[in-house]
């Protein structure tokens, strides 16, 4: 992979986190329930420092520290419901959950065909960010959508 080639990768990494950044702010802004609220400001919050990262990247790659999560792949099992302003808060955390998990499939992806260690590892780091996302997500999602588990 070329300097410029990575660059363009990263840029296209920086430009998603903004539209995820985007999309959990305006949703943040527009449910009345206070713990989606928080979840949204959360994620937005979340995705703005991967943006940061991002941007650190194209200067210098370091080395960055993530817990590893247990996948429990509750996003297979669900249909990527559209964008509505009416949708059910339910919808809301499973659109949410289904694009922390395109994320976390296409740096997955970008890792896997790297053949530089160093960004292998970034790809890596960044996957594992976005699937502690849909991991929290797919919880808030089963806490939602089957409430007699409680």
């Amino acid at each position: 992979m070329t300097p410029e080639e990575y660059r363009k990768i990263v840029m296209a990494a920086i430009e998603s986190e903004i539209e995820a950044y985007d999309f959990y702010s305006g949703v943040a802004n527009k449910v009345q329930d206070s713990s989606l609220k928080s979840i949204f400001v959360g994620l937005a919050s979340d995705e703005r420092g991967h943006r940061d990262f991002l941007e650190g990247v194209l200067t210098s790659v370091k080395p960055i520290s993530i817990d590893e999560t247990k996948d429990y792949k509750v996003s297979a099992t669900v249909e990527k419901p559209q964008l509505s302003v009416t949708m059910k808060p339910s919808d809301a955390i499973a659109l949410a959950m289904k694009n922390e998990e395109e994320a976390m499939n296409t740096y997955a992806e970008l890792a896997r065909v790297c053949k530089d260690s160093e960004q292998r590892g970034l790809f890596e780091s960044l996957a594992r960010m976005e699937r502690g996302h849909k991991v929290r997500l797919e919880e808030t999602f089963t806490n939602m959508a089957f409430p007699e588990v409680w």
